[in-house]
Formats: C-alpha cells, sequence, structure tokens
C-alpha cells in the first residue's frame, strides 16, 4: 500500500485533524479534514531550503522526548510528518488557517442571508474567535509535546491570535516546545513551511487564504507567551524572525 493510500484510510477517531503515527515502521492515519499536501504544481514557485536556527534549536529542545506528540499548524506536507515520524513522533495536522478562512467566509454569508436579523454581537472579534474555537484545537489539555506554528499569527487579528495561543498553551505539556515564525515587515508574498531536513525549511510561495494582519512587535509577541517558562529569537536576512517557546 502507498504512503498516500494508507494517509486515506482511517480508524475512527473522531478529529478535526489528521493523525499520524510510526508503528512498525508504517504509518498509520486518521479520518481526518485536513489533507497531505501535494508536491506543488507547475504554478507554484519554491525558494530553496532556508537555513531554520529556530529548527535546530526547536529539535534539540525535543531530543530526548522519545515517543512525543507534535502539532503542525500547517498543511500536512508528506515530507514535514515522515521527517517526525521518523524521530518517532506522532503528528496531528490542523491547518487553522484555511479552516479560519472558510470560517470568515460562512460566517460573512451568513450575516448577509440574515441581513438585518443578524446579531451585531456576532461579529465582534470576540464572538468570531470563540465560535471558530468551539470547533478546533480540540485536544485535552497536555496532549502535545511540540507544536509548529509558522507565522499564523502574522494573518490573525490580536483577538483570534491570542485566543488560538492560550488553547495552544494549555494543550501543550511542561517542557514542550513551540516553533512560531513572525515578520519583520509586510510580506511580499504568502508561504507555507515544510521541513526538508534538521537544518533546512522550504517556503513555498502560494496563494494567500488571507492577508497578513499586522506586524507584531517583539512585546506583543512575549504577551502572547507569557505563560512559557523561557524562549529565544532568530533574526534572518530575510526578514524572518524564529521564535522557540518552552513551556
Amino acid at each position: 500500500m502507498s504512503f498516500f493510500d494508507k494517509l486515506r484510510a482511517g480508524n475512527g477517531y473522531d478529529s478535526p485533524s489528521r493523525i499520524h503515527s510510526a508503528r512498525s515502521g508504517h504509518a498509520a492515519t486518521a479520518v481526518a479534514k485536513a489533507s497531505v499536501s501535494a508536491p506543488p504544481g507547475p504554478g507554484y514557485v519554491q525558494r530553496a531550503g532556508r537555513q531554520s536556527n529556530g529548527l535546530k534549536e526547536f529539535l534539540w529542545t525535543l531530543d530526548g522526548i522519545g515517543h512525543g506528540h507534535l502539532l503542525d499548524l500547517g498543511p500536512a506536507w508528506q515530507t514535514t510528518i515522515m521527517f517526525f515520524l521518523e524521530r518517532g513522533f506522532k503528528v496531528y495536522t490542523e491547518d487553522l488557517l484555511s479552516a479560519w478562512k472558510d470560517f470568515l467566509d460562512a460566517d460573512a454569508k451568513r450575516i448577509r442571508e440574515q441581513s438585518a436579523n443578524a446579531d451585531p454581537a456576532l461579529a465582534s472579534p470576540a464572538s468570531r474567535a470563540e465560535r471558530f474555537l468551539a470547533g478546533s484545537l480540540r485536544y485535552p489539555d497536555g496532549t502535545f509535546d511540540a507544536v509548529l506554528m509558522w507565522d499564523l499569527l502574522d494573518y490573525l487579528d490580536a483577538e483570534m491570535s491570542t485566543r488560538v495561543v492560550a488553547r495552544v498553551t494549555s494543550l501543550m505539556r511542561d517542557g514542550g516546545a513551540v516553533l512560531a515564525i513572525f515578520h519583520n515587515r509586510k510580506p511580499e508574498g504568502f508561504h507555507r513551511y515544510r521541513i526538508l531536513d534538521a537544518q533546512r525549511v522550504e517556503l513555498v510561495s502560494t496563494p494567500s487564504p488571507i492577508a497578513a494582519h499586522r506586524i507584531y512587535q517583539n512585546r506583543e509577541i512575549s504577551n502572547f507567551f507569557m505563560r512559557f517558562r523561557s524562549s529565544k529569537s532568530f533574526v534572518g536576512r530575510d526578514q524572518l524572525r524564529e521564535n522557540l517557546f518552552v513551556k
């Protein structure tokens, strides 16, 4: 059975994410909404792998955990999944940005259809974030040892970003690590991230589901992750800040 055939097979787990685990050298998955991203087609522009000090530090922090649980909040790339499966991790994927975009589109349509009868409070950032998270990131507290957040927060409003970080914090075990990326200036294009090896991340240029919301300052980022006991930051020449947070 091919890897993708195995990824399509389900075992009845009811979750909004796809689960990947290593058992006897095989990949076992559960039925989920996320899908494994195939190699980009002719319309995609790829950059060479980017040296990632943040990734190296992230992996060093996770060294010795053994059979841990990792949550990737981007698309389910085969290369990233296999990278962590080979290291004994069970991998969960939930493309939160795409799900947020779908939610916003459906919510806007509902408000238009209700017109004058729509409750204005439902359009507030707090209400939208609460309703979205009622159906997303639904895992028991303390499930994860590691989270790949990528640059997700740059594309969410402040209310949503605060609530997402709070939810992720509760889902993490003590000693767990989050790898997050922030732009130092407004990004010229949108990228997805996938791991090539222990030192390199590939930036894959794709259409942006949502425009970048804002550029967060260091103090704002620290406030998001105030419940984490330590942090490190790595600034690249490409205006990306890689941040590692350890709970």
